[in-house]
């Protein structure tokens, strides 16, 4: 009984209440009180300091060759997606639609593991310049699954190809990918 009083440094079995508020004091009212707020466990879907629509970023390049009436589109990168595997993480790849056609179809190659992947990768649409006015890209960001269904990260959708700044020439576009539900 003794030993288990030196071990907790107590010399007097009374229990002196002064002592302990002196003790408080040194140590501050927090030291050794649990946090909950430090334990609570991050979404893998939702992230507090992005916008609430917006899943990252898209970079990727658009241009119109008038000599092989084709629509040249370059996916550069995608920054800041959200994880949406348990490790933290995505394995991203991006489908192409030159809508209304749904029949042609580009994707890009699955990057493993990363939130902000590097695409670089060009894919050519053939249409004719006096159709781009009715015609819309559609990016459809996801996430690689193995034995389920791929997750659909979110979209990106160009419309007005002729408003752009420099089209037909080489025209740098960063966009929102927006939050779009399975």
């Amino acid at each position: 009984h003794n030993s288990i009083r030196r071990q907790m440094n107590v010399s007097n079995p009374d229990f002196n209440l002064a002592q302990f508020q002196r003790q408080e004091s040194l140590t501050g009212p927090g030291l050794g009180r649990i946090k909950p707020e430090l334990y609570k466990q991050r979404s893998v879907d939702a992230d507090d300091t992005r916008r609430a629509d917006s899943c990252g970023r898209l970079h990727f390049i658009i241009k119109y060759d008038c000599d092989l009436e084709q629509l040249i589109v370059k996916i550069h990168k995608a920054q800041d997606l959200p994880a949406k595997d348990f490790t933290g993480t995505s394995d991203p790849y991006v489908k192409i639609y030159l809508l209304p056609d749904r029949k042609t179809k580009h994707q890009t190659k699955v990057h493993r593991k990363t939130l902000n992947p590097i695409f670089d990768e060009v894919f050519l649409f053939p249409v004719a310049y006096a159709e781009l006015p009715t015609r819309k890209l559609h990016f459809s960001v996801y996430d690689f699954d193995r034995f389920s269904r791929h997750d659909v990260i979110g979209q990106v959708v160009v419309d007005n190809f002729l408003d752009l700044p420099d089209f037909p020439q080489e025209t740098r576009l960063c966009r929102d990918i927006l939050y779009v539900s399975a």
